[in-house]
């Protein structure tokens, strides 16, 4: 009996590839060529499975032009390249890896947001271009972290990772967002307050987005939510690219209106707004919240995992649309 075909559609580390040659016969792109729209699709034909890790749009058209597809098994939580919809409707399962990362992502999301409060991009920038040649009073005095109001838009579990950083570590007052409150126990854990976007807006010192991109959360902050922030507040952004109106935030730092910005992702990513690299007071990353070794790792052995579990044993992980195995 032959073993279903797969597509791993980016460079994947070998241990996954093995994993998966285990159980398929699989075409790897472990040269990370940039695929267009068009040669995926024409590598997905007589696949059943394929390995995606958060770039590649699978939608009705691609869907379409690929009827063997089964499942689509992304290395990431979010799944915003997944039109879910339609590939309920055509019976294509759909799977993420939550959990894994949520520890890694929760301390990149501190690191970024101590890196924006205490101005250390625009001080490495300073001193690397030899202009340190004397002390000042003043000199790149950014935001106290400790003892400061932590406000947290979206408050799933990475959200929840924050909060107990802030409110246990650094001693923070933790009041959030979410599209519904937690349970009484968990905001106890975090000891976070919840609060409407409105008064978390006004009273946050540093702002961390870390809700889900959808339709309802396309630029969540732009130019009206900015301006009822803090002119002395920060804005770190680890959740997706969309969620913040990146030409309405580079003003908003160029004006000054608020007081710095970090961010780990971007509209159009990998592109990043032109606006935003002019501006001294924002830290800039190429969405690399969850990059550490072991959980990149971990991230793809369950993706892995997702597709041996669906194809070869029909009990996937953590399916996203369950209703397609009914």
């Amino acid at each position: 009996m032959s073993k279903p075909r797969i597509l791993v559609a980016r460079a994947v580390f070998p241990e996954t590839l093995a994993l998966l040659e285990r159980h398929f016969e699989v075409e790897a792109n472990q040269a990370d060529a940039a695929w267009s729209r068009q040669e995926l699709i024409a590598r997905l034909q007589g696949k059943a499975g394929v390995f995606t890790t958060g770039g590649e749009r699978i939608d009705a058209e691609l869907l379409g032009a690929c009827p063997d597809l089964k499942i689509c098994a992304n290395m990431a939580v979010g799944f915003n390249n997944f039109d879910l919809p339609a590939m309920t409707a055509r019976r294509v399962l759909g799977t993420n890896t939550p959990d894994v990362l949520t520890e890694t992502t929760a301390d990149f999301g501190f690191a970024l947001l101590m890196a924006t409060a205490r101005r250390l991009t625009e001080s490495e920038h300073f001193l690397r271009a030899g202009l340190w040649n004397k002390w000042t009073i003043d000199l790149f005095a950014g935001s106290d972290v400790h003892g400061s109001t932590l406000g947290i838009l979206g408050m799933g579990r990475i959200g929840q990772g924050i909060a107990r950083r802030g409110a246990h570590g650094f001693g923070m007052d933790v009041i959030y967002h979410n599209r519904s409150r937690l349970s009484p126990q968990l905001e106890s854990e975090c000891k976070a307050r919840y609060v409407g976007k409105e008064e978390l807006l006004k009273t946050a010192d540093h702002l961390v987005l870390v809700l889900p991109y959808s339709a309802e959360s396309h630029h969540a902050i732009g130019a009206p939510e900015l301006a009822l922030m803090k002119p002395t507040a920060t804005l770190v952004n680890i959740a997706r690219g969309g969620i913040v109106d990146d030409a309405a935030l580079a003003q908003a730092l160029r004006d000054k209106r608020i007081a710095a910005a970090g961010l780990d992702v971007y509209e159009g990513e990998p592109k990043v707004h032109p606006d935003l690299l002019t501006v001294p007071n924002v830290v800039l990353t190429p969405h690399i919240a969850s990059a550490t070794v072991p959980t990149r790792k971990a991230m793809a052995k369950l993706a892995a995992e997702n597709l041996v579990g669906f194809l070869v044993n029909g009990r996937p992980l953590t399916a996203l649309n369950p209703e397609v195995l009914a």
